[in-house]
């Protein structure tokens, strides 16, 4: 078992560095992401609250028929007059239509249409958004694994190659049993390192294709000796800024505070009268009929009619009024969630340029940290090999080594999303940002 899980460790860090990157999964992504679809299912669904508020706006055409059969008994109680027995048809239609004149909440339901559209635009903007995020952490998230799981197999070797040597002086009484036990102790250790790396990978790689529906053979890679580019522009007030008004999130919120205004209006409207106007055309007619024994002759009906029609709304149980209230209370909360988003818009800014910033530092600072470990390296082997330096010296820089290389991966991946995210919180992120990452990676 330990056997076959070592070659499938060989095989996933030896794969070609071809297949997909970061702009095909992205596109993928698009495509078979069930949040981004969710998210623009609900943006169809907002594009039809335009028509829907224009609707108050226009005519109303109805219509109505019926047919009714009558069969009357009438007795009439005076002396000599015999009952009268009618049977008949009466039927009908009517065509109705009514165009509003005045009616000023219809007209603040058409501008909160308006709005809500704008509204659902902001937030599949912020959808767009979240998707390029969220594709980029999974695809750095492969990638980071890949890099433990190939540095854990490297450590591993290098490990049981100290072992062997270990083993061999102790033979030959140049070295001492706990030389051979240490270095037994790290391999043992490297290769439980090695198991949990493969599962993190094969974790990393199903939540991958959790988003774009599809599992790759293998990943573009980092460039090895990338350079990472400053913000710009290289102010964290200008990124702020931009985050407080250009954020998808802030713009959906200025819509929803929008909107709720619009409704305090719409709600006091409700004091005022309402003036249409009423056009009608109508038919109704009864077939004959025969009542005390005498034949009826039928009747045909036409009319048409056109007026004004003013509605004045005097009592309604205090529900205008109470409707009001809460209306203004809403508006009252749209505000304080502008404000928060404001906020957090601003605060997440600052934290992405800052980890842009950071994150370089602390990349350049991994890089010659690593330069200094293979050198410490170097020179614990020499001092072992001529007696200087004992096992657990070398043990010790070669992990030394591997965790230098590992953070040094990490803090790349962890620099390049800040730098998104940093995007998105000015709310720029897009496709070409997606596209200028994309060309870092090896082809």
């Amino acid at each position: 078992m330990k056997k076959r899980l070592l070659v499938l460790s060989l095989a996933l860090a030896g794969a070609p560095a071809y297949g997909a990157d970061l702009l095909q999964v992205y596109r993928d992504a698009a495509n078979h992401d069930a949040l981004y679809a969710s998210a623009k299912a609900v943006w169809t669904a907002g594009q039809e609250k335009l028509p829907q508020g224009r609707a108050g706006l226009l005519p109303v055409i109805s219509a109505t028929a019926s047919t009714t059969w009558n069969d009357v008994d009438f007795n009439r109680r005076a002396p000599g007059m015999p009952p009268i027995d009618a049977q008949y048809n009466t039927n009908g239609y009517q065509l109705t239509l009514t165009q509003p004149l005045f009616r000023w909440q219809n007209f603040e339901q058409y501008r909160q249409g308006k709005l809500a559209v704008a509204q659902a635009d902001a937030v599949f903007a912020q959808a767009k958004q979240d998707l390029v995020l969220r594709v980029s952490q999974a695809y750095f998230d492969v990638l980071l694994a890949q890099d433990s799981l190939s540095l854990a197999l490297a450590q591993q070797k290098a490990i049981a190659e100290q072992l062997e040597a270990a083993k061999r002086n102790f033979e030959v009484g140049t070295a001492t049993i706990v030389d051979t036990h240490e270095a037994q102790s790290r391999h043992d250790l490297a290769t439980a390192q090695e198991l949990a790396a493969q599962n993190d990978l094969e974790i990393k790689r199903q939540a991958l294709r959790q988003v774009i529906g599809k599992l790759p053979e293998s990943l573009a890679p980092l460039r090895a000796q990338v350079q990472l580019q400053r913000p710009q522009p290289d102010d964290m007030g200008k990124w702020v800024e931009a985050a407080e008004t250009g954020s998808p999130l802030v713009q959906a919120q200025q819509a929803a505070l929008e909107i709720a205004d619009k409704e305090i209006n719409k709600q006091r409207a409700g004091h005022l009268p309402t003036l249409d106007l009423v056009a009608t055309r109508g038919r109704s007619s009864a077939t004959g009929g025969i009542a005390a024994g005498v034949a009826l002759p039928g009747s045909d009906t036409h009319s048409n009619t056109v007026g004004v029609q003013l509605t004045l709304p005097i009592f309604a149980g205090g529900a205008v009024m109470s409707r009001d209230r809460e209306a203004v209370a809403l508006r009252d909360k749209a505000r304080a969630d502008l404000d928060n988003t404001q906020r957090s818009a601003a605060l997440g800014a600052r934290q992405a340029y800052l980890g842009v910033t950071n994150g370089m530092a602390q990349v350049k600072a991994y890089e010659q940290a690593l330069v200094s470990s293979q050198s410490a390296l170097d020179s614990n082997k020499l001092g072992y090999e001529v007696g200087v330096r004992i096992n657990i010296d070398v043990l010790n820089a070669q992990q030394q080594v591997f965790a230098t290389r590992r953070d040094l991966a990490k803090a790349r991946y962890d620099t390049l999303l800040a730098q998104l995210r940093l995007k998105s919180a000015a709310g720029s992120l897009g496709e070409d940002d997606v596209q200028a990452i994309n060309a870092l990676l090896e082809k």
